[in-house]
């Protein structure tokens, strides 16, 4: 099986979503059963001996509708979220499409502070930066910039360096309205 990672080779945090529709409040385990459908397999032997149900995840994390923070896989067990990218980053994502309650955004924003904070280095771990799926589409005019019309992916449906200048105030349409769908 795979080796483990030292999270000194970790520096970047990848935001995501998980393309369902808004206002649905799909969990980790439902992750966990789509990545499972896409024969994604995890190396157990790295799994916290508290978390064996969850074989296939590909995130560290994923924020719930209700703003929970669960986790996936540990930070030392290599991702499956960002082809070409797992080996240095960490995946956490948002259930919905474009649109995340207010419970979500604060999760999201506490998560980035705090694996971005130098005093909240663990063993190693420095983030240094932070983006979206999209942000990692290839630069195919060459100009320096990734631009909508390069997206690979819209995930996660909102610019994170503009949600992070902002000091994590989500654009309104952004923001879910309606009370959450339980089903």
């Amino acid at each position: 099986m795979g080796a483990p990672r030292h999270y000194s080779e970790i520096d970047t945090l990848i935001v995501h979503c998980s393309a369902t529709p808004n206002g649905r409040a799909h969990t980790i385990e439902d992750i966990d059963r789509w990545h499972g459908e896409r024969h994604w397999r995890r190396d157990l032997s790295l799994a916290p001996q508290w978390q064996p149900q969850l074989k296939h995840v590909g995130y560290h994390f994923v924020i719930e509708l209700d703003g929970s923070l669960r986790a996936g896989r540990p930070f030392h067990e290599t991702g499956a979220h960002a082809f070409g990218h797992n080996r240095n980053s960490i995946g956490i994502c948002m259930i919905g499409t474009d649109q995340y309650s207010q419970a979500q955004w604060a999760t999201l924003y506490a998560v980035v502070q705090m694996l971005t904070h130098p005093k909240n280095h663990l063993n190693g771990l420095r983030i240094t930066r932070v983006v979206g799926h999209r942000d990692l589409s290839p630069d195919t005019n060459g100009d320096g910039e990734i631009q909508p019309f390069e997206w690979l992916k819209t995930c996660p449906g909102f610019d994170v360096s503009d949600w992070l200048a902002s000091g994590g105030n989500p654009e309104q349409r952004n923001i879910l309205e309606d009370a959450p769908c339980l089903h």
